[in-house]
């Protein structure tokens, strides 16, 4: 880059347009310059070099100087970039008085804005099967103290599920409770029952009924994760929803402790 063209950027960089830098930096080459002179040596349009012109003098760089053809001179460079510094200064300060009063106004509006959630928000839709396996292990990771579940096929999880049976020990090493129901089915399904056993040596408690209604995961009473398969549907596609909301997760906990009371540890 020439030395001329970083001189430009800087000048631009202070606030002065383009045109304007160039012809301030031609003015300091001589001691003064006609319009149609400098418009030349600048490569500016003729007919845009006045307003430069009339800009830099109201800006106090450069100084007309009187006579048959009107003349300009530039102000000595030091000056003219304490002149610069001084309104980036004065353009900072009322941009920060600005953004202060701006974010007074703003922020009562933002506060009283986070009282006010879309009815919806607490509702994920998941149709994915890599998605719907991916919230299954992040509602097990995320159980702090309780997480209660109904098992049944088919299983968006692989078997050996060693994230599942990892967030199982931790919680039960924190003092939580882990508990799960499977269907009868499960016990014909020697990869499930591998799956049983390696959740109970972390300390899952496990039970059996005859049949669930739902594949179902719920966390600390207030996080739900479960299938909505459609009745019609000819295939196993199944629709997941996973829910933030502590009132549903509470009825649902409920839901599960009454078929966990009706379930056996290992059916006949």
């Amino acid at each position: 880059m020439k030395l001329d063209d970083a001189a430009v950027n800087d000048l631009v960089g202070l606030g002065l347009s383009r045109y304007e830098a160039r012809v301030y930096l031609t003015l300091v080459r001589r001691e003064s310059y006609t319009a149609a002179e400098v418009a030349r040596a600048a490569d500016v349009p003729r007919q845009r070099v006045y307003d430069v012109l009339d800009a830099l003098v109201r800006r106090r760089l450069a100084i007309p100087r009187p006579g048959r053809v009107a003349a300009f001179s530039a102000v000595a460079p030091e000056l003219a970039l304490t002149r610069l510094m001084t309104l980036q200064r004065e353009s900072l300060e009322r941009l920060d008085q600005a953004s202060a009063a701006l974010a007074a106004a703003l922020t009562p509006v933002w506060t009283a804005g986070r009282t006010h959630t879309d009815p919806l928000d607490y509702i994920e839709v998941l149709r994915d099967p890599k998605a719907i396996a991916e919230r299954f292990a992040t509602i097990q990771e995320q159980a702090t103290h309780e997480l209660l579940s109904f098992c049944k096929p088919p299983f968006v999880a692989p078997a050996a599920n060693s994230e599942g049976v990892e967030a199982v020990h931790r919680l039960r090493r924190a003092g939580g409770t882990a508990r799960a129901v499977y269907t009868h089915d499960a016990l014909g399904d020697a990869e499930v029952l591998e799956n049983v056993r390696r959740f109970g040596e972390a300390g899952e408690e496990a039970r059996f009924a005859p049949e669930l209604p739902m594949k179902l995961i719920v966390a600390d009473a207030s996080l739900v994760l479960c299938d909505m398969p459609d009745p019609m549907a000819e295939t196993r596609a199944t629709t997941a929803l996973y829910i933030e909301h502590p009132a549903l997760a509470g009825c649902l906990r409920l839901s599960f402790l009454t078929v966990w009371e009706q379930s056996v540890r290992f059916p006949a």
